[in-house]
């Protein structure tokens, strides 16, 4: 097995080696911005921006092995979510379907990864033994994020969590949306940054923090210095450059993709679809979806999951206190506006 595992790290090293600079790869392939839908077509949606379409360098050559090879890409234009989800959002969709999370119904044996069943809760990030860890508490959901006999929350401005990958889809399709794409979600956060500048780090420009994320000794201590030790309501630090909130920290953001750890190998080069099949050589039984973005538990030096580039894998039928989404809209072939959404 570890021969396999070395067999597949090397093709992947060698694969980001001997890739051509992205220079030479620009001159190769130039973009055909008429084959593609760059400038908004029509009036924005309530509540989104538009993210314009172009080319793209997708991963980073410099980050983990997952992020290469470094590869162009030409993607349309869409709209996305000027923020995350919040919980008044989330909770003016279960008053209109009655629908019930993932969190809230369980998991039966016959849908359990291990064969048992699942009460109905969800994984709480919890002080244990002077430092801090990952706990399945019974109760936890969107409405109770702490689990337990908590109080509900009042619906308001924090991103929603403890939202599994069914749940935020059902959300988009009700909205008339969809999750984005691995490569429109980092469409998206690169149009908002620098480079591939990990987004934890200070603007030239920043007065302050602007992001939440984790300041200090990941797990043991977080000194609060952008003066939240959870979730951030929403627009709770500046707006990118791109006129979107919380690309980076905050909550995990779902995408559309399945998690392959070769993702990037033999993506196709136009209008890149996601993977059809999951794979992650660390646990090859497990199919796994892809978040993006990092959270408030990402700190330098451990996670560093704000990046841009930074990929995230998680098993889809489970919420966390830590991962919420964003929804995007697409325009129509030929460049018109969709029908409307919520």
């Amino acid at each position: 097995m570890r021969a396999v595992l070395w067999g597949i790290a090397s093709g992947l090293v060698l694969a980001s080696a001997c890739q051509p600079s992205p220079k030479a790869e620009a001159e190769r392939h130039p973009l055909v911005t008429a084959a593609l839908i760059v400038k908004e077509p029509g009036p924005t949606p309530s509540g989104m921006t538009w993210v314009p379409g172009g080319q793209m360098f997708i991963g980073n050559k410099e980050g983990q092995m997952d992020e290469q090879p470094v590869r162009l890409v030409y993607l349309d234009g869409f709209w996305m979510d000027t923020t995350e989800v919040t919980t008044r959002q989330f909770a003016e969709f279960v008053a209109a379907t009655k629908y019930v999370t993932v969190a809230e119904r369980g998991i039966p044996p016959d849908k359990s990864p291990t064969g048992a069943a699942v009460p109905p809760g969800s994984l709480v990030w919890v002080k244990h033994e002077g430092t801090n860890q990952w706990k399945y508490v019974d109760g936890a959901s969107w409405r109770r994020p702490r689990g337990g006999t908590a109080t509900e929350i009042t619906p308001g401005d924090d991103p929603v969590v403890h939202v599994a990958y069914e749940d935020a889809l059902a959300y988009c399709r009700w909205a008339g949306k969809s999750l984005p794409t691995e490569a429109e979600w980092e469409l998206a956060a690169r149009r908002g940054s620098v480079g591939t500048r990990a987004l934890g780090d200070p603007l030239p420009d920043a007065k302050g923090p602007h992001a939440n994320i984790w300041n200090g000794d990941f797990p043991a201590q977080d000194l609060l210095e952008d003066g939240f030790g959870g979730v951030a309501p929403v627009k709770s630090f500046p707006v990118a450059a791109n006129g979107l909130y919380d690309m980076e920290g905050n909550v995990w953001e779902w995408c559309e993709d399945w998690y392959r750890a070769d993702a990037y190998v033999s993506l196709r080069r136009l209008r890149p679809a996601p993977p059809t099949e999951p794979w992650d050589p660390s646990e090859p039984e497990v199919g796994k979806r892809v978040v993006r973005g990092g959270s408030f538990l990402c700190a330098r030096g451990y996670c560093e999951g704000y990046r841009p580039t930074a990929r995230m894998k998680t098993s889809p039928d489970t919420g966390s206190a830590h991962i919420g989404f964003r929804c995007i809209k697409r325009p129509e072939p030929g460049g018109s506006q969709p029908s409307a959404g919520k």
